[in-house]
């Protein structure tokens, strides 16, 4: 029980010291860092419910089981607040699928997984981000992110108050599937990594979905007092954070659970994480209707235990006492110190000469894997089911959602483990800038946010360095543009031994935001011929880390782009202004490949060409391959209509943001120059057909 709930999975002993420096505080937050879920006040008595997940280990072994799993217990998460999950985010790292069958194996799977877990369950995957790198090789990364929504009266903590309430076991029976899985996930990978096979969960989507309908349909009836979701160190570690939580103890008999097979052990028992169980506890008195409810739906419900007032935890095996701990020594293990140093780095490096042709370097980049279309995964999925979906992947940014107050709630996730393994603080508090931004360019205020962070070994100094950077710039970040962090992830020892090298630095963000009920939401199409565009924004030599680089040169040096909070928080309230005040027809922020990827993205949606002059951009001094392709921060692409020109212009000069209009819409071209030497010209056609088929091609699909 120690070693499972002890573990790094479990205890968090290498980050929670550093993990409290993030900001957790705002106006909308009813439940912070420390719970299942983070929770927002929506308004109007609704409540919005976050968090991520990752199976990175189980999905480097069984890439679909664990990545089917990893959905399953995220969904978990947000059911045991007591609201209800209505869409799920998937953020995807893997090796380089054009030449490495393993790397397509993995990435197969692990899509097929996702999509038939959230098909059956019925709960939309509704946005999601993917790189390939090989430092994923072996090492593939699931994060999986949920939101929820439910009613501020109905949410339920993750605590056991009142000595005498039962606890029960609903759900799925326990057997011998993820048996040692906190600790499988807590070390590095092993040479032979299928030996790990028994440590991955079995999936079973249909309880899942009986089980959601039941608990919500349960705690109508107010006997539901504490809640938990048994994920990693099962038991193990459900009962002690329960327990500890209350200030109580809690007292089970092994033998009333509902057991997969009759031989498995009381050891067994208390550390398998098998899935598909909720965790209860009810009223000591009125209890029998919301088990009648479990019941009525066919999900088991067994009473286990009850809770006590001695602080402890007590496992007995009939009459037999087996384990008896105090649960606040296992819920709040010791912290770990761990030493930092920082990599010693290069500092000649020059920036290549460019190639002569740009306009066949803007098709590479947009057919590249990193940068091209990911329609061959969300096809995959089911993004409508439950019809709350507005804007569905590919349409815009990021996803919209109705709420059930009327308003709109948008997500998105982004990372960057290019620019964060040459610069962990830039390239973290860049994927909290860069999600932020694509809220903000569907029309939503972002109000927060939860984070993965994804690194090696952190007994390694170099390793936990990046670690304690990252941290240190999601807290800037959000500090500067006041989102608070409500939730989140750490996931360490994401490396294997048989290379022994660990992945890149891979901090994520997810960033929600909310649209009210009379407000506008837009897409990063082009709407009218005849439009302007406009650039926001300005442009700096930051090409380190950049597609452009990797795409053409075959490396990620240079220096990485590292966002300004402050302007970023000007620059994106004004847009919300223009949004909100009818004056933008299309908003798309501008990331990998740069303001030259932005543009074409833009004319993808109705096949729009554009004219573009770049004279007056906003740009410190660079050569035109660098101000094409340069990934700075805190810029849009926004098409206005003529005659709403000089109010777009007033509103951004006013909001002291840098902005140009630099082209038109019109034509089936691209067409981008500067002081009138032609740069790019792209058929449009070609654009749409290169970004389209980047991962079929890498996957030997192409018609």
């Amino acid at each position: 029980m120690i070693d499972a709930e002890w573990s790094e999975h479990c205890s968090y002993k290498s980050s929670k010291a550093l993990l409290k420096t993030l900001p957790t505080s705002g106006s909308r937050v009813l439940l912070g860092p420390g719970y299942d879920a983070g929770v927002l006040d929506a308004g109007d008595g609704c409540v919005v419910s976050l968090h991520i997940e990752s199976h990175n280990h189980p999905s480097a072994v069984d890439p679909y089981g664990g990545a089917a799993t990893g959905i399953g217990g995220v969904l978990r998460d947000i059911l045991s607040i007591g609201t209800r999950p209505i869409a799920l985010i998937d953020v995807l790292r893997f090796g380089n699928i054009g030449e490495s069958q393993r790397s397509q194996w993995l990435f197969r799977n692990v899509v097929r997984g996702i999509a038939d877990y959230g098909n059956c369950v019925g709960v939309p995957t509704v946005a999601g981000e993917v790189e390939f790198d090989e430092s994923f090789e072996r090492n593939c990364l699931v994060d999986v992110a949920c939101v929820g929504v439910g009613r501020r009266r109905d949410l339920v903590l993750a605590q056991a108050k009142n000595p005498g309430d039962i606890v029960v076991m609903a759900g799925g029976s326990t057997g011998r599937d993820g048996v040692r899985g906190a600790t499988f996930a807590s070390k590095s990978l092993a040479r032979d990594a299928d030996s790990e096979r028994s440590s991955v969960q079995v999936p079973d989507p249909f309880m899942k979905k009986l089980l959601i309908d039941s608990i919500l349909d349960a705690l109508e009836t107010g006997e539901v007092k504490g809640m938990k979701d048994l994920g990693g160190g099962g038991l193990s570690s459900a009962l002690p954070e329960i327990a500890s939580k209350g200030g109580t103890g809690v007292e089970l008999d092994i033998r009333r659970l509902s057991l997969r097979e009759p031989d498995v052990t009381p050891l067994e028992a208390m550390i398998s994480e098998s899935q598909e169980r909720m965790l209860l506890v009810l009223d000591r008195v009125r209890h029998k209707k919301a088990l009648s409810i479990l019941r009525k739906y066919g999900v088991p419900a067994t009473i286990i235990g009850h809770v006590t007032d001695d602080g402890d935890i007590t496992v007995k095996d009939g009459a037999d006492v087996v384990a008896r701990l105090p649960a606040d020594f296992l819920a709040n293990p010791p912290l770990i110190p761990r030493d930092s140093r920082a990599p010693v780095r290069q500092s000649d490096w020059v920036e290549p000469e460019s190639p002569p042709d740009l306009s066949k370097v803007l098709l590479s980049l947009l057919s590249s894997l990193n940068v091209g279309g990911r329609r061959w995964i969300y096809e995959q999925y089911d993004h409508e089911v439950g019809v709350r979906t507005v804007l569905k992947p590919g349409q815009a940014d990021a996803a919209l959602l109705k709420l059930p107050n009327g308003r709109l709630l948008a997500v998105k996730a982004d990372g960057n483990s290019a620019a964060s393994a040459l610069d962990p603080y830039s390239g973290a508090s860049g994927c909290v800038a860069e999600a932020c931004r694509n809220v903000v360019s569907v029309g939503a205020e972002p109000v927060a946010m939860v984070d993965h962070l994804q690194f090696g070994d952190p007994g390694d100094a170099r390793v936990y360095w990046g670690f304690e950077e990252a941290v240190r710039g999601v807290a800037d970040y959000c500090r500067g543009v006041g989102i608070p962090v409500v939730g989140g992830k750490v996931s360490f020892y994401n490396e294997d031994q048989l290379t022994g090298r660990p992945i890149k630095p891979t901090p994520i963000a997810l960033v929600a935001g909310l649209v009210d009920k009379d407000e506008r939401f837009v897409g990063p199409a082009l709407k009218g011929r005849g439009d302007r565009i406009v650039l926001i924004g300005k442009t700096s030599m930051e090409l380190g880390g950049s597609a452009y680089h990797s795409t053409v040169f075959g490396v990620q040096n240079g220096v990485a782009p590292r966002p300004s909070p402050q302007e970023d928080r000007r620059t994106n309230s004004a847009v919300l202004r223009l949004i909100r005040a009818g004056l933008a027809e299309s908003v798309h922020d501008c990331s990998k490949g740069g303001m030259a990827v932005a543009l074409a993205e833009t004319c993808m949606g109705r096949s729009i060409g554009a004219e573009v002059e770049l004279q007056g951009a906003p740009a410190t001094r660079m050569g035109p391959a660098s101000l094409l392709f340069s990934e700075s921060h805190g810029r849009y692409i926004v098409s206005v209509r003529k005659p709403n020109l000089s109010k777009a212009g007033g509103l951004l000069a006013r909001a002291r943001v840098p902005y140009a209009v630099v082209g038109t819409a019109g034509g089936r071209s691209l067409r981008i120059s500067l002081r009138g030497r032609r740069l790019v010209d792209v058929d449009v056609a070609k654009i749409i057909e290169g970004k389209e088929s980047s991962i079929s091609r890498a996957l030997g699909e192409e018609q």
